[in-house]
C-alpha cells in the first residue's frame, strides 16, 4: 500500500483478482465494479465501472470514521482491504480459486470467495450486494433459497448466478447493518454448488491459491533493480492469460476511454496477435514456459490447414468473428459513450503482426526442444514467409488500427522485415537454412526499402509512414527487434527527433497527427516505456531512469497500469489492466537490470 496514494483524485483505484479464466476489479473500498462470468468474455454480472446507476456491484458500507487500505498479499494476486477506525478493524481478502490437483490438473472455476476477517473489536457495515447480469440488460431479480441466494435475468438471454455466504442471508441481502464478531465468508459462483459450502471451505480455497501464486512468483528470478515491480507485472500479464486454450488477452475490461468524453472506447478482452506474442517472450524471459507452450498451442489450434489466413486477432477460444456492437442503454465510463462489446479490428490488415508472431515461433523454437511442434511451426513459418512476400509491399492499417486510410507504415514493413529475417534464422535452426538462402534476397529488399522511403531528411528521423513527416513512437522498436543497432546513427537520430517532438512531461504521446477521431489528447503507457528504453540503450542512461521512476509514479496504488495517462491530470485512462504497459515495464526493467549485471 503507497501511504501518499489520493484516493479522492478521480482514477483506476482498482486491483484485480483472477485465475486465468475470468477476472474482476475491485476498488480500494473493496467494492466489485467489474466481474464476467464464467469466462473473461462473458457477458457482466458487474458493470458498475461502466454504469454507476444500473451497472451493477458488491460494496461494503461502512462508517466515515473508518479508514480504508488496500494491498496484495505477498507474491500473489489475493487483494486484502483493511478497514479500521480507533475501536474496530477487519480485513476483507479477495480472490478467485486457482491451484493445482493431486490430478494435476488446474482448479479454476468461475467464483469469487471474500473472506471478511474479524481483527479486533466488533466492525459494523451495510452490504449492497447488486449483481446486474447479461451487461445490465434487463432487471436482475434475487430469491432467497435455503443454501444461498440466486439472481436471476430472463430478459433477452436467460442467466443465474449463485451467492453462499455464513452471513444472515435475509440481512445480507436486505442491506440491514451486520456486526462482524466472527470471520465470515461470500462465495459468488456462476454454478450451483452440490455439496455445501462453508468457512473452512473458503480457509481451504483461500490457503491452496496463495501457495499456487507463491510458487509460481518463486519461478521468477530475483533482480536488482525494481524487482517488485516486475513481479507484480508478470502476475498481471499471467492474470490476463485464459488457460484452457493459451490465449493471452490485452486487458480485462471493455470500453474505458482513452479520453474522457470521446468515443476511444474498445473492447479489449481479446487475443491480439501481436499483443500476445510479445507477453509470452517477455514472461517467458523470467523464466516461466508453459505460457508459452500453451500460447504457440492455441496458434496451432487457429490456423490448422496452410491455407489458413491469419486474422490480427481472435476471441479467447479461437473466435474468428468478433463483431462490434453497443450497448446505448449504458452511460459509459464517466459518461463516455458508447460501451462496445466485440471489436470491428478483426476485419483490418496489418502487416506487422507477422514479424512478431515469427519472433515468437523462433523465440519458441531456441528455448524448446520438441521436434513435433517444430514440424508443424516450420508449416507456418513457411506460409508467413509466402504471405509477407505477397503483402509488404501493399499498405495497411498500421500498429495503432487506424479505421479509415491504408498507409505504407514504417513500422509494419520494419516487422515484414523481421518475418523473414526470423524464417531465415528457423532455417538455419531446423534445415540447415536450405530455405534461408531463397528468402536473404527478400530480406535484405525489404531492408533497402525501408532506408530509403522510411527516413526523413528534414526531420532526421525514421516517420511514421513513407514520404510522411510525421513521427510515431513504435519506430522506435526498430533496435529491440534487430532492424538497427542502436549504435546506428540514424536510430540515435531517431530516438531523440522523437523524444523532443512526443515527449511531453515525461510521458509519450504515440503521434501527433490527427486520426480517425482526431487529434490524441492522452499519453499511450507503453510508448513512454519505449521511449525510455531507447534512451537508455543509446548510452543516456541516466535521463532514462529519472523517466522511469518518474512514469511509475503514475501506477495506481497496486502498481498496476491501464492503456494510457491523461496528460494534465496525469490519471489511468484506456482498458485496465493493460497487458501492453505492463510488458514494456518488464522488458524495460530487464534492460536496467542486464545492464547492471555486464558492470
Amino acid at each position: 500500500m503507497c501511504p501518499k496514494y489520493d484516493f479522492k483524485k478521480p482514477n483506476l483505484n482498482y486491483g484485480i483478482v483472477g485465475n486465468c479464466r475470468s477476472a474482476a476489479l475491485i476498488n480500494y473500498d473493496a467494492s466489485i465494479d467489474w466481474c464476467c462470468l464464467p469466462n473473461f468474455d462473458s457477458p457482466s454480472v458487474f458493470a458498475n465501472i461502466l454504469d454507476d446507476e444500473i451497472g451493477g456491484h458488491f460494496k461494503i458500507l461502512c462508517h466515515k470514521t473508518y479508514n480504508i487500505t488496500q494491498k496484495y498479499s505477498e507474491n500473489t494476486c489475493i487483494l486484502i482491504t483493511t478497514f479500521s477506525n480507533n475501536h474496530d478493524e477487519f480485513e476483507i481478502i479477495d480472490f478467485m480459486p486457482r491451484y493445482q490437483k493431486e490430478s494435476g490438473v488446474f482448479y479454476s472455476p468461475p467464483e469469487i470467495i471474500r473472506i471478511f476477517k474479524l481483527l479486533k473489536g466488533e466492525p459494523r457495515f451495510k452490504i449492497v450486494y447488486d449483481p446486474r447480469l447479461e451487461y445490465s440488460n434487463g432487471i436482475t431479480n434475487n430469491y432467497i433459497k435455503e443454501r444461498f441466494i440466486v439472481s436471476v435475468i430472463d430478459q433477452e438471454n436467460h442467466d443465474t448466478l449463485y451467492l453462499y455466504t455464513s452471513f444472515n442471508k435475509k440481512k445480507f441481502l436486505n442491506g440491514t447493518e451486520l456486526i462482524l464478531n466472527k470471520d465470515h465468508f461470500v462465495n459468488i459462483s456462476y454454478h450451483e454448488k452440490i455439496k455445501p459450502f462453508e468457512i473452512n471451505d473458503s480457509l481451504f480455497e483461500f490457503d491452496k491459491t496463495k501457495v499456487y501464486w507463491r510458487n509460481w512468483c518463486s519461478k521468477t528470478p530475483t533482480f536488482k533493480l525494481y524487482n517488485y515491480e516486475i513481479i507484480r507485472s508478470a502476475i498481471t500479464l499471467k492474470l490476463l492469460t485464459y488457460e484452457k486454450t493459451g490465449a493471452v488477452l490485452a486487458a480485462a475490461t471493455t470500453s474505458i476511454p482513452e479520453t474522457i468524453g470521446e468515443v476511444r472506447n474498445w473492447d479489449y478482452r481479446f487475443c491480439w496477435i501481436r499483443d500476445s506474442s510479445m507477453v509470452i517472450k517477455v514472461v517467458a524471459k523470467l523464466g516461466h514456459k508453459k505460457i508459452v507452450k500453451d500460447y504457440i498451442k492455441y496458434i496451432l489450434n487457429l490456423i490448422p490447414e496452410k491455407n489458413e489466413k491469419l486474422q490480427i486477432m481472435y476471441g479467447i477460444n479461437g473466435e474468428k468473428n468478433l463483431k462490434e456492437k453497443t450497448l446505448d442503454y449504458l452511460k459509459g465510463y464517466m459518461g463516455s459513450k458508447p460501451v462496445r462489446i466485440g471489436n470491428a479490428a478483426y476485419i483490418q490488415k496489418q502487416n506487422d503482426m507477422y514479424g512478431i508472431l515469427m519472433d515468437a515461433i523462433h523465440f519458441q523454437i531456441i528455448k524448446f526442444d520438441d521436434d513435433d511442434k517444430h514440424q508443424e511451426l516450420w508449416s507456418i513459418v513457411k506460409s508467413i514467409v509466402w504471405v509477407v512476400a505477397n503483402n509488404w509491399k501493399l499498405p495497411d492499417k498500421g500498429i495503432w488500427e487506424y479505421r479509415n486510410e491504408d498507409r505504407h507504415f514504417t513500422f509494419s514493413k520494419v516487422l515484414c522485415w523481421v518475418a523473414i529475417d526470423r524464417a531465415i534464422k528457423v532455417s538455419k535452426l531446423i534445415q540447415n537454412g536450405i530455405s534461408a538462402q531463397k528468402w536473404e534476397p527478400l530480406r535484405k529488399e525489404i531492408f533497402e526499402d525501408i532506408i530509403k522511403n522510411a527516413w526523413n531528411e528534414k526531420k532526421e528521423a525514421f516517420t511514421q509512414s513513407y514520404n510522411s513527416e510525421h513521427l510515431d513512437a513504435s519506430v522506435l522498436l526498430m533496435e529491440p527487434y534487430g532492424f538497427l543497432d542502436s549504435k546506428n546513427e540514424k536510430y540515435i537520430k531517431t530516438v531523440k527527433a522523437i523524444e523532443k517532438d512526443l515527449l511531453k512531461d515525461g510521458l509519450m504521446y504515440r503521434y501527433k497527427n490527427v486520426d480517425d477521431f482526431g487529434l490524441p489528447t492522452s499519453s499511450f503507457t507503453v510508448c513512454s516505456f519505449w521511449l525510455i528504453d531507447s534512451l537508455f540503450k543509446i548510452g543516456e542512461e541516466k535521463k532514462a531512469i529519472k523517466l522511469f521512476d518518474n512514469l511509475l509514479k503514475f501506477s495506481n496504488h497496486l502498481n498496476l497500469f491501464s492503456e494510457d495517462i491523461d496528460f494534465k491530470s496525469k490519471r489511468m485512462l484506456g482498458n485496465f489492466p493493460q497487458a501492453y504497459s505492463h510488458l514494456a515495464l518488464i522488458d524495460t526493467a530487464l534492460n536496467f537490470n542486464l545492464k547492471l549485471d555486464s558492470k
